[in-house]
């Protein structure tokens, strides 16, 4: 537990930091009308700071900065977050009130918005095929402890993936499984599938299959399907050149390259989301080496409570969290009420 003295240091140094991108010195934090102590106290402190993991000193200069644990601290205890301009609310708003009638055009045009609003690159999962539902369902045996599930779907798209089946099951089950889903969830839209069969067809099963735990099981793994139906959209790229941490050839290099791997970004993007609300990685908590020195801010825009889509930040770990956060919270509830208009219609 930090004192309330470190909590403002910290704070202080984590600001100045991102503001500068230098190693932050006791005297210049000194001088700083909110913090108020002496140099030396001020040394005292980051000296203790840096033995408990919350700075590092990068060379052998009096400055620190900040550790992953460090920014960790401060996005979960100290920034505040600041109040949008009222001309960047204004382009926002601008944004949504125009005839923007393709769904992708929509979602391109928000991970530009945000790119350009936080110098920083936006990643964004697109729904672009939200609105298509159930029109078939196939579970066609491979062997004796494997099939492959197939999904068609109202605009003719055919989605299959392969599914481990229990030990035990017959054929005969499954078939009575599928035709039981197909009378039942046939019309579903595509996004609500794994809710429907828990709520809608749960029900049925145990009353009708023996097996209907491991085959709810099956089903739940052949409607998992990550990011199918879905796009990835990347704007601002190139800001991630303009950062001082990334000059290094060998460290921008790697996450130019991840930006060419669609699959990798779409599943690293749908990890980092899970959960509600902003959600915050920071360094290792990305689970990719390429970004061990970067930070990524994320959110979901949902239908009926049904997520369909994320947005997300990256940038360097000396990202402007105060300021990102609520940028990406209010576009993040923006791009909800849009399509849920869009839905509704």
């Amino acid at each position: 537990m930090l004192t309330e003295r470190q909590r403002m240091i910290l704070n202080a140094i984590v600001d100045d930091y991102i503001r500068s991108a230098e190693p932050v010195g006791s005297r210049s934090i000194s001088k700083r009308g909110d913090v108020g102590y002496s140099p030396a106290t001020i040394r005292n402190e980051m000296a203790d700071l840096e033995e408990l993991g919350f700075l590092e000193q990068p060379h052998t200069s009096a400055g620190r900065i900040p550790s992953h644990k460090g920014y960790r601290y401060y996005v979960d205890h100290l920034s505040p977050l600041n109040l949008l301009a009222p001309e960047e609310l204004a382009t926002m708003k601008m944004f949504f009130a125009e005839k923007l009638n393709a769904l992708e055009q929509v979602v391109q045009h928000a991970g530009t918005i945000l790119s350009h609003m936080t110098n920083y690159t936006s990643i964004l999962l697109g729904p672009e095929v939200f609105h298509t539902s159930l029109r078939h369902f196939q579970l066609l045996p491979l062997s004796d402890n494997s099939a492959v599930a197939i999904i068609v779907t109202s605009t003719g798209q055919v989605e299959n993936k392969t599914v481990t089946i229990p030990a035990g099951v017959s054929v005969a089950e499954m078939e009575k499984v599928v035709n039981l889903l197909n009378h039942k969830l046939a019309g579903v839209p595509i996004y609500k599938l794994k809710s429907a069969l828990y709520n809608e067809l749960g029900q049925e099963m145990q009353r009708y299959v023996t097996h209907f735990e491991e085959l709810t099981k099956v089903l739940d793994e052949a409607f998992d399907n990550g990011q199918d139906g879905q796009r990835l959209f990347l704007s601002g790229a190139t800001n991630m050149l303009t950062q001082p941490e990334f000059r290094d050839v060998d460290k921008i290099k790697g996450i130019l390259d991840l930006f060419e791997e669609t699959p990798t970004l779409m599943k690293m993007l749908a990890s980092a989301s899970a959960g509600t609300g902003i959600q915050v990685r920071i360094g290792s908590e990305i689970n990719h080496d390429a970004f061990v020195n970067c930070s990524l801010i994320t959110a979901t825009y949902a239908i009926e409570g049904e997520s369909v889509g994320t947005i997300g930040i990256l940038g360097p770990t000396r990202m402007d969290y105060a300021r990102v956060i609520p940028i990406l919270d209010i576009l993040s509830k923006n791009l909800t009420q849009f399509f849920t208009k869009k839905h509704d219609k």
